[in-house]
């Protein structure tokens, strides 16, 4: 299927993290890529077209630009320079007319300064991707030995190259496969140049704030200052043509004045003044800039537009843009010590990594993290995303050294699958802590199968976050809860509390939390409870929670946390006080810091100070740094839960994803293709061509042939019985709701009169018998659903559940992105309610498991094949005993034009 990319663009970051375009080449780009040629030097000159040349002839340029986007392809990378759009590389691939019409030459050409930036490697990596979406399978290349950088490009993408060289010129080819290597290698690619772009921003030697004003309360001033000071270890170079100073510093009437150059550009002016300053930035050399101004997106249709332009403004110069919309960035590393927002506190310096999506709420963000005492490393407010995004940040902060624990407040998701893939690989380093708004209505759609009908308001972003490791947490209370614990506290090895306390209310109500949560309060070794025994006084409770009762002192405290924290048998500490009358709090708060210390590094230590005034500061300063406070018993419960959950997903194996071989790929794909061709809207694939997709991919269907109704019984006896009728008819997805649906049927009279009830039900509900499939019935198994929904987000989901017709009803289903691993697939099964029933529930015979999450990953792997792929209903699938397999009873597939590649 060829794919026409006559309008392809995209935007791809260097290996320094600055940005290029990628587009599609026109024929008006004749003067750009002459001009192209005559930057590249002679050597490069002599490696594109294996010899030398002085210019490219007015026929060469016709055949270079006036392409027809499905046999010759050509994409040129570009840089704006001087407000002019200029090549810096160009590529492109040529159908080979010969064999089998699966490979095509290829052909690279880089300007010499931009050389070594990873230009060239990003051109071969969008062509291959254009190339296999169109069926090719293979690139081929007369390569000149000596073209290290060009074989060093191909290496460099995972290709496998095969060199015989003949006369010192190598005919290279390679297979454009996306293979897990590949993909990683791309991957690792983009998140390290996602991380140099953001670092560029975060690590500025001088600033300059376009909109600067010395009127207090205006947030031009509020930027000044707090750049001013936090103490900026750059320049700061305020911009405002009608100032001479502002808070001691020289101001400027323009950026262009400051005769400097500006790495970080902060713009706090009206909206209609945000591209001119944008456009400033980027001829001062600017890497970065922050757009805090509002009236875009979130106002109306022509702010959307005005965004968008500002986004190819900032992308075509090379830099990044956060924002607009936006509060703001910082970076407390004292050797930066960056306050970009308007914030009215600079927070305290940390290990936490904070992304904002919303302004006004990350004002209220940093200031309650400062309250708790939350240490933060850095902190972004993206607004509205109009490039820079959580995916960006995630990949700074993966391998950024104080970073330990990351927190994110999002609104919407710009790139989940991008998210799927990154977010895992951070995560097995370092929590992510998420709050992810918008679990309304807003998220319903309308839906025609069972598995789209079961895929409704959050589903999708639970899956993802599930899958990913992130731990998602229901309100900013809770976030802070989390990430209060994680960034101080290790990761909790089980779910096995102790628990202290001077009063029993407290502990109970922490008891049935943890309960509730699937943590445990096991009974205290017999040695614990005996160290107890000894200081405590008789009126004390040493089961668990350990009740000190009202009266306890900090030496009681010290000593019981220490032996209850050194008792095997328990995972995590967690201490309740309530103030009495008797005590202070702060030498209470002292015992327990000097018992937190006493207890193995290896296991959490938190509390819980019941009291309106909190907890004393003397809980930071504790042999064992700050401990975790949190405000009551259900709180600590909740967090602690959020971080067992983590640490048993941290320590899993990744799992392995299923993949179509080479062959069974390309039988899929003639499959689809004839099914589509000509087609432009969404439909349902036929029988047939269903049942040869599914057997295709190696999915066991009934046997089944579809019959026109005069044929029906001489079709039944030659298929043998028993059989089960169902109405073909168009427009009919749901077969049960109209009676389309006859079972048992043992004879070819029972045949007959089944299509005569066909044709009744039918022409009652207004439609036509068009045909009647028979099928094989299958008596034994249990009934699962396995499909595929489509979001319009995040794309393709898969979906499992079990209990057949009654699913929808139980609302009892699983969901993932794909591709699922194999332990995605068996956590899938593991969260359904009737998952007993695998098993063999009250005596009944137990299911063929693996046999389940086999087809949930051969569906995961079709997906990835077929991306046109819109909805999969399998449902009823009968999962038999266990090594006897399953059979999908009813299948569903609806085709469409393929989403773009995300």
């Amino acid at each position: 299927m060829n794919v026409d990319v006559h309008d392809y663009a995209a935007d791809a970051l260097l290996r320094d993290g600055s940005s290029i375009r990628l587009r599609a080449i026109r024929a008006a780009d004749k003067e750009r890529l002459s001009a192209h040629f005559h930057h590249l030097g002679l050597e490069s000159v002599r490696f594109r077209f294996l010899g030398m040349k002085k210019d490219l002839t007015p026929a060469e340029l016709r055949y270079f630009t006036e392409l027809d986007f499905a046999d010759h392809v050509g994409l040129a990378a570009t840089r704006v320079q001087g407000g002019e759009e200029e090549f810096i590389g160009v590529g492109r691939y040529i159908r080979n007319a010969a064999g089998d019409g699966r490979s095509a030459e290829f052909a690279l050409a880089v300007t010499d300064e931009w050389q070594g930036h990873g230009v060239g490697t990003l051109l071969m990596e969008h062509l291959a991707q254009l190339a296999a979406r169109s069926g090719l399978e293979r690139f081929e290349a007369d390569i000149l030995a000596g073209n290290t950088k060009m074989l060093d490009v191909l290496a460099s993408l995972g290709f496998l190259v095969h060199e015989p060289a003949q006369d010192g010129v190598i005919h290279a080819w390679f297979p454009i496969e996306a293979t897990p290597d590949v993909l990683r290698a791309s991957d690792e690619r983009a998140w390290h140049a996602s991380a140099e772009s953001v670092r560029a921003m975060l690590h500025p030697r001088s600033v300059a704030v376009i909109g600067a004003s010395r009127r207090p309360g205006t947030l031009g001033a509020a930027l000044v200052a707090n750049l001013a000071r936090h103490g900026f270890r750059g320049a700061i170079y305020p911009v405002n043509p009608r100032a001479e100073r502002i808070e001691g510093l020289r101001a400027f009437a323009s950026v262009a004045e400051i005769g400097r150059a500006v790495d970080l550009g902060i713009i706090a002016v009206p909206a209609p003044a945000v591209e001119r300053a944008l456009a400033d930035c980027a001829r001062a050399g600017a890497r970065g800039v922050v757009v805090i101004s509002s009236g875009f997106a979130e106002a109306s249709e022509e702010g959307r537009a005005a965004q968008l332009r500002l986004r190819g403004i900032a992308r075509g110069a090379g830099l990044r843009l956060v924002g607009p919309n936006c509060m703001g960035l910082i970076n407390t590393d004292p050797a930066v010590s960056l306050d970009a927002t308007f914030a009215p506190a600079f927070p305290v310096a940390g290990s936490v990594g904070m992304l904002s999506q919303s302004g006004a709420l990350g004002v209220v963000i940093l200031d309650h993290a400062r309250q708790l005492g939350i240490g933060i490393s850095s902190f972004v407010s993206v607004g509205n995303k109009a490039d820079v995004s959580g995916n960006d940040l995630l990949a700074y902060w993966k391998d950024d050294p104080r970073t330990s624990v990351i927190a994110l407040y999002l609104e919407s998701f710009g790139n989940p699958r991008r998210f799927a893939r990154l977010a895992p690989v951070v995560a097995r380093r370092k929590p992510i802590v998420a709050v992810k708004s918008g679990r309304s209505a807003a998220g319903t759609r309308a839906a025609e199968s069972h598995s789209a009908a079961l895929a409704c308001l959050d589903v999708a972003v639970d899956a993802l976050f599930e899958q990913a490791g992130v731990i998602r947490t229901e309100t900013l209370e809770e976030m802070f809860d989390v990430v209060s614990l994680l960034a101080t506290q290790p990761v909790p090895r089980g779910p096995r509390v102790g628990v202290v306390t001077n009063a029993g209310g407290p502990g109970i109500l922490l008891a049935d939390a943890c309960e509730a949560r699937g943590l445990v309060l096991p009974e205290l070794q017999p040695g614990t409870v005996g160290v107890l025994r000894s200081f405590l006084p008789v009126q004390a409770g040493l089961k668990n929670p350990v009740d000190m009762i009202a009266s306890a002192r900090p030496e009681q405290y010290e000593e019981a946390i220490a032996a209850v924290g050194a008792d095997d048998g328990v995972d995590a500490v967690v201490v309740l006080f309530v103030p009495p009358v008797v005590t202070s709090a702060a030498d209470i708060a002292g015992g327990i810091a000097r018992g937190a210390g006493r207890v193995p590094p290896e296991k959490p230590v938190l509390t819980v100070f019941l009291s309106s005034k909190g907890a004393p500061e003397v809980l930071a300063s504790g042999p064992r740094g700050r401990l975790p406070s949190l405000a009551f018993p259900e709180n600590a419960a909740r967090a602690l839960a959020a971080a067992v959950r983590y640490g048993r997903w941290r320590s899993r194996p990744p799992g392995r994803a299923l993949h179509l071989a080479p062959d069974v790929r390309a039988a899929v794909r003639q499959i689809v293709e004839r099914a589509t061709a000509g087609r432009q809207e969404p439909f349902w694939l036929d029988p047939a061509a269903t049942d040869d997709l599914l057997g295709t991919v190696g999915i066991a269907v009934a046997p089944s042939r579809v019959a026109v109704p005069e044929e029906a019984v001489a079709v039944a006896q030659e298929m043998g019985f028993p059989l089960v009728a169902k109405a073909v008819a168009t427009g009919l997805v749901h077969k049960s709701e109209v009676g389309g649906v006859v079972l048992g049927l043992a004879s070819a009279a029972e045949v007959a009169d089944a299509v005569s009830a066909l044709q009744s039900r039918l022409a009652a509900a207004g439609r036509r018998l068009e045909g009647v499939l028979l099928q094989r019935q299958v008596t034994d198994g249990l009934e699962a659903l396995v499909g595929v929904v489509g979001d319009p987000t995040f794309g393709p989901l898969v979906v499992c559940g079990l209990g057949g017709v009654q699913v929808e009803l139980l609302r009892d289903a699983s969901f993932r992105l794909p591709p699922v691993t194999d332990v995605d697939a068996a956590e899938m099964l593991d969260a359904l309610r009737l998952r007993p029933l695998l098993d063999g529930y009250r005596g009944a015979p137990p299911a063929d498991r693996p046999a389940l999450i086999s087809l949930v990953q051969r569906v995961s792997a079709l997906v990835e094949v077929v991306p046109e792929l819109r909805e999969m209903d399998l449902n009823p699938v009968k999962v038999m005993a266990p090594g006897r397999g399953l059979c999908v009873v009813d299948a569903r597939v609806r085709l469409g034009p393929p989403a773009p590649a995300a």
